[in-house]
């Protein structure tokens, strides 16, 4: 299985997998607007357990999450919004919808800074509370009346990526630790002298050495000629 970013070209697939699971759909534009939009935040997971026949097949998306900025927060602070999020019934249970989830809400932290994230559920929908609540972190901070066009009322549900900063200079650290080791073992000579074996140059006094880069050209041209 592999999770992507939203190409532009992928659209009619996702729009297919929407229409056959939820009872909110959208038009094609709206998807193109956040793919275009927010190129960074969408993401598609894509069955590639079947080798396509041709290169022009379509790819078989099974799964997406389709986010975006809120472009004038309520509340002044920047976060992002998951706007739809669905996983075809053949492949549910294989944890792409929080994969999905996830590497959007990292996204939004990392390329627009975002503080949190929002989303909005049915209040009927006991799975897609279960994943929100006790597999991602979500809380609910309130509800919303008849927020959907059939009259069900909404969830509204939020979540910081605080934590998200601290993985971020957890990796960091990790990273620095790793540079500053020396990993390598002695290899040649060096590595030999351990094993039994007397370096040549073992006692004998050192001495310094001129080279090139410490002499002048005038004196290298010099030396040059006297040599002919």
């Amino acid at each position: 299985m592999d999770i992507r970013l939203l190409h532009p070209s992928d659209i009619p697939h996702v729009q297919q997998t929407n229409i056959t699971n939820l009872p909110e759909n959208y038009f094609c534009k709206y998807y193109l607007y956040h793919a275009l939009s927010w190129p960074q935040l969408s993401y598609v997971a894509v069955d590639v357990s079947r080798p396509k026949k041709t290169p022009y097949d379509a790819p078989k998306i099974v799964g997406y999450v389709l986010a975006k900025m809120e472009e004038d927060p309520a509340d002044g602070i920047q976060h992002g919004h998951i706007t739809s999020l669905s996983v075809m019934r053949t492949h549910r249970r294989l944890g792409l919808a929080e994969k999905l989830m996830r590497q959007s809400q990292k996204a939004m932290y990392e390329t627009y800074n975002g503080v949190y994230v929002s989303l909005h559920v049915r209040v009927s929908n006991v799975a897609a509370l279960a994943l929100y609540k006790d597999t991602l972190g979500f809380k609910v901070i309130g509800t919303e009346a008849k927020y959907y066009a059939d009259g069900e009322d909404a969830f509204s549900m939020r979540m910081d990526l605080e934590h998200l900063k601290q993985e971020a200079l957890d990796e960091e650290s990790d990273e620095e630790d790793s540079m500053g080791k020396d990993e390598g073992a002695a290899v040649g000579s060096e590595g030999k002298a351990g094993e039994g074996e007397v370096k040549k140059d073992a006692g004998e006094p050192k001495r310094k050495v001129r080279v090139g880069r410490q002499l002048g050209v005038g004196e290298l041209v010099e030396r040059n000629e006297s040599a002919k």
